[in-house]
């Protein structure tokens, strides 16, 4: 059996689209099989077809050689472990790079809470609150400070290349758009980089093409 990336809905998974985009940028080879979330033990982390997969009761999860590995995160780490270029080269970038996916793998709640992850859709302008643009200023500030610093020669955080950084702010990027936050001239450069990524623009497509919904994010 090769590798398998079980993921959640195309549209609505943030957290499936970042080892998607890290799995294929490192040119691995693996199988995508989607599990439809919502419903019956959604909430709780309790449904079944995710509970057959993965011990957490969550996706993304990679089964690999008999091993199963929750937390894209940690999915995103067993890639570059064989695909060094996933991380930049230089020690001070690649530790920059790593603290920068983590702070997005385990902060920025409000964002998270209040713009929920829905690719296709285009949400009518709307203010707020405070907490949402306290965490859009420190994502500003952070893209900012790495572009300046590590950026040069591409659009990217790092270069010309993605990085799993990049891969982290991806999902992001999509809710800038979707709930359509204002962002400064050069933010929405690196947004557009990210947005216009061929292996995004596949994703993408595979969003676009589901026929499923899930109304309580769709109306947030």
């Amino acid at each position: 059996m090769g590798n398998v990336l079980y993921v959640g809905n195309q549209n609505y998974s943030s957290w499936s689209l970042r080892p998607w985009l890290v799995l294929t940028w490192g040119g691995i080879s693996f199988e995508t099989r989607l599990i439809q979330l919502g419903g019956p033990g959604y909430a709780k982390r309790q449904m079944p077809s995710v509970l057959a997969v993965s011990p957490t009761g969550t996706v993304p999860v990679l089964h690999t050689d008999g091993e199963v590995i929750p937390d894209s995160l940690a999915i995103a780490e067993w890639a570059a472990e064989r695909v060094r270029a996933l991380w930049p080269a230089d020690p001070i970038a690649r530790a920059h790079a790593r603290a920068a996916a983590c702070e997005m793998h385990s902060g920025f709640g409000a964002l998270r809470s209040k713009t929920p992850c829905n690719i296709r859709r285009r949400a009518e302008p709307r203010t707020f609150g405070a907490d949402v643009l306290s965490d859009v200023a420190r994502l500003e500030a952070l893209w900012g400070t790495l572009r300046s610093r590590f950026g040069a020669g591409g659009p990217y955080l790092f270069g010309g290349t993605p990085t799993i950084a990049d891969a982290f702010f991806t999902p992001v990027a999509t809710r800038f758009r979707t709930y359509r936050i204002p962002a400064s001239a050069e933010t929405q450069r690196y947004l557009d980089a990210l947005l216009a990524e061929p292996a995004f623009k596949r994703w993408e497509e595979g969003a676009a093409r589901e026929p499923f919904g899930m109304p309580e994010w769709d109306d947030a």
